[in-house]
Formats: C-alpha cells, sequence, structure tokens
C-alpha cells in the first residue's frame, strides 16, 4: 500500500520559500521583479526539455509524469508486520500443510509475497525459488534505474542550460557595450539562467532522483527478507526460529522497541497468575 510522501512536497516548498525569503530580505518586493525574465526561463526550461528529447526515445518521456509521482509516494510496508506474517504462514504450513497457506494469500496485497508463497505450494526447490525471485528483483532494480535516470539527466543538463543562457547573455552585453540601456537586461539574462538551472538542478531534480534510489534500495530490502521468508515457510521451518531469523534485519532501535512491547504485555498476565 502506497501513501503520500509529505517530506518531498515540504521539502520543495521550504527551499523555495528559503530563496524567497533571501530575495524580499536583500531587495524587498520590488526586487522580487528583478529575478523574473522570460527569456531566461525560456533557455533554459526550452533546453532542457529538448536535451532529454534527444536523450531518451518517447516512450521514456511519456513515463516522465510516473517517475515524478513515485518521488511522492512511499510504501507503507512494515518490517515488523512482515515477519509477524511469515511466522503466522509458517505455523499454519507446519500444521495443515502448504496447500492451506492459499486461503492465507487473501489478506496479501504484495504480489511480490503472493508469488514466492504460490511458487513454495508449488513445490519448487528453495534455490530455484530463490533464483526466479532473486531475477524478479534484478528486473525492478533495471526498471528503477532507467525511470530516475530521467531526473539525474535532467540534474545534469539544467545547470548546463544555465551556463549556455550566461554566455549568450554575455556575447549581446559585449556586443552593445555602445548601448548603457541594453547592459541591464543582458546581464539579468546572464546570470539568471545560472541562477534557475542550479535552482532546478539542486533542489528538483538531483535530490528527487536520490530520494527515488533510496526507495529503490528500501524496496529491494524489503524482497530480500520476503525470499528469505518464503524459502523458510517451503524448507518447513520452526515458526520461532524463522521469527529470530527474519529479525536479524531488523535494526537495534526497533528490536528494543519490540522487547519493550512485550515486556510490558507480560507483566500484567504475571500479575494475574499471582493473584
Amino acid at each position: 500500500m502506497k501513501k503520500t510522501d509529505i517530506l518531498t512536497p515540504i521539502g520543495i516548498t521550504l527551499g523555495f520559500m528559503m530563496i524567497m525569503l533571501g530575495i524580499l530580505t536583500s531587495g524587498g518586493v520590488s526586487g522580487t521583479a528583478a529575478f523574473l525574465d522570460i527569456a531566461s526561463i525560456l533557455i533554459v526550461i526550452g533546453g532542457l526539455f529538448a536535451a532529454l528529447l534527444i536523450n531518451f526515445n518517447l516512450d521514456q518521456i511519456k513515463l516522465t509524469h510516473l517517475v515524478l509521482k513515485e518521488a511522492f509516494n512511499k510504501n507503507d510496508q512494515n518490517l515488523s508486520e512482515l515477519i509477524s506474517l511469515f511466522e503466522r504462514l509458517s505455523e499454519r504450513a507446519r500444521r495443515e500443510g502448504l496447500l492451506a497457506l492459499e486461503n492465507e494469500l487473501d489478506t496479501v496485497d504484495d504480489p511480490f509475497i503472493k508469488k514466492g508463497v504460490l511458487l513454495a505450494i508449488d513445490g519448487i526447490e528453495p534455490e530455484v525459488i530463490n533464483d526466479i525471485m532473486s531475477a524478479e528483483i534484478t528486473a525492478m532494480e533495471d526498471r528503477h534505474s532507467k525511470g530516475r535516470m530521467i531526473l539525474e539527466k535532467a540534474g545534469e543538463y539544467a545547470p548546463a542550460w544555465g551556463m549556455i543562457g550566461t554566455l549568450i547573455g554575455l556575447v549581446l552585453m559585449l556586443k552593445n557595450l555602445s548601448d548603457p540601456s541594453t547592459l541591464g537586461p543582458n546581464m539579468a539574462v546572464a546570470l539568471l539562467t545560472t541562477f534557475y538551472g542550479s535552482v532546478l538542478a539542486n533542489l528538483v531534480f538531483i535530490p528527487m532522483a536520490a530520494k527515488l534510489e533510496t526507495k529503490s534500495d528500501e524496496e529491494v530490502f524489503m524482497k530480500q527478507i520476503v525470499i528469505e521468508g518464503v524459502i523458510g515457510v517451503q524448507s518447513g521451518q520452526n515458526p520461532r526460529i524463522l521469527k529470530e531469523k527474519l529479525s536479524a534485519f531488523l535494526s537495534d532501535k526497533v528490536k528494543n522497541k519490540e522487547n519493550e512491547e512485550n515486556l510490558t504485555e507480560e507483566i500484567p498476565g504475571e500479575s494475574v497468575n499471582e493473584a
């Protein structure tokens, strides 16, 4: 299940707010207009889009909005809940057999988990299950890499087109040194294109690409745990042993929190028995 990742829009909004605050603090409201230049915007945005069209094919360009959308989503998959799921599956498999797990799949939304459990039900060897599911992880990493490459390239091209705009502005300025009235507008184009390109690259494209890479790493990590869980269930491991094995993937902070919760649950039970 996916939820909106509010940190991405908050970060982008906060970045632009800090830039606006710096402009207003330095030049007041009237100074804001000095940072708006249509020619500079056209050079950076138009040049950036043209470069992306050259770099990628039409199918990849069409996927850009999906890639951007993914940067604003997060996977709501809890590692502790995942471990509990495989502990439950292991208990039922040992008690009723692997075929009984088909009924459990109705409550599972993740297609990767479903695929793994179905392979286990079909009696596929653990090594083959590992190969099949690992191949799917590799394919997923490749898709994610190609998707975020658009943002990574946009992060590279935006400052470059800013520099191109700067060169255009400088050429126009030097060509018309005899006319002082043209120096200001041409210098504005020269500086603002670099400003726009740097802001887009370092506040939007590069951070979003890095966010997608982090999300991809987290998803790979979760899928590797799923593989271990499926193989454990298929091989008939003891549920407690499987839980301990999968709990090795938990951070110390999460482990300590779970131990505290378990201790809190046990204390009331002990009081009742003593009474």
